[in-house]
């Protein structure tokens, strides 16, 4: 699609007015790489009782890792990946993806080896690492760095709402000071480290101008990656059972496409936006329900750009 002459965005070859994910990888190598969730059986600190027990109010009892291979280890869940991809990814490169709970909490050790054992799969020319940034004790930094002398490294860090009260409500178990900390610990450990960070919307109590205010928030700290997406409520968790209370209801889509649009207006043009919607394991999935589909949810962000006559970073100022 050629470039439309009246998209003020330039980080784009697809007319759209932010930076994607998709772009970023042409522009890093060359082509599309296929991204391999992966599942080493880390827990999180707000569950095993360091500051909190039972998760998030939204976390699934696979935290995030409902789309890791079930079993086994890191080659086996790699090379079940693979042939579970082979018709969709035209492409012989991946990136391991760690992303079921926090993945630089535990025995440093087995998580050195983990990595490894990832980094030695065929093909790899990346890898992202999900965690949290109370999770990076200065032995893991160490092993971070390492790690990224060898890859294209992104530690991507959850941090959901900037608002302490929010983030108290869904047991987060840290405050936004913490955050900063922790992400400061991580930049000044290497420039090579790419850092990302995680944004919910839609979180319970938290209005429009609440989420911009996170988005705000994390442009300050100007990250390398953002993935946006509305929260999802499934089976099991706390949060399901608020909504089959009727305690909490989910944004609508048209909220959703407003928020983060905005959003997307005070991030740096610069800065790589991993996802704008998530996956909720459909068998799990009590809401939100989109009555379009995924894409039709993108194109309106799209289409809520060019209406509002909005880009990625036109409001951000370093």
């Amino acid at each position: 699609m050629p470039q439309q002459r009246e998209n003020p965005f330039i980080y784009t070859d697809s007319n759209k007015r932010y930076y994607t994910y998709a772009y970023y990888l042409k522009r890093t190598y060359g082509e599309k790489c296929a991204k391999i969730p992966l599942d080493i059986g880390c827990t999180c600190p707000n569950i095993d009782g360091r500051c909190g027990r039972g998760g998030c109010i939204y976390c699934s009892v696979r935290g995030s890792g409902d789309f890791a291979a079930a079993g086994g280890g890191v080659t086996a869940q790699i090379a079940a990946a693979r042939a579970a991809l082979t018709e969709k990814w035209k492409t012989a490169k991946i990136i391991p993806y760690f992303q079921a709970h926090s993945n630089t909490y535990g025995d440093v050790q087995t998580l050195a080896a983990a990595y490894r054992e990832a980094l030695c799969a065929e093909g790899v020319c990346g890898m992202h690492i999900a965690t949290r940034a109370d999770c990076l004790s200065p032995e893991i930094l160490r092993v971070l760095c390492d790690l990224a002398e060898k890859t294209v490294l992104t530690v991507e860090l959850g941090l959901q709402t900037a608002c302490d009260e929010t983030a108290a409500r869904i047991g987060r178990g840290h405050t936004f000071a913490d955050f900063v900390s922790g992400y400061t610990a991580l930049r000044r450990a290497s420039d090579r480290i790419r850092v990302g960070v995680h944004l919910i919307n839609g979180l319970p109590g938290e209005t429009p101008e609440m989420m911009i205010e996170s988005a705000r928030a994390v442009a300050a700290l100007a990250p390398d990656l953002v993935k946006i997406h509305e929260l999802y409520v499934l089976r099991g968790t706390r949060l399901a059972a608020l909504y089959l209370a009727g305690d909490y209801r989910p944004m609508d889509e048209d909220a959703f496409i407003a928020v983060t649009a905005e959003q997307l207006a005070h991030l740096p043009p610069q800065t790589v936006i991993g996802r704008l919607t998530g996956d909720g394991d459909a068998r799990d999935l009590l809401a939100p329900y989109h009555k379009k589909g995924k894409i039709a949810l993108l194109n309106g962000i799209d289409r809520r750009l060019v209406d509002a006559d909005l880009w990625q970073g036109k409001f951000y100022r370093p």
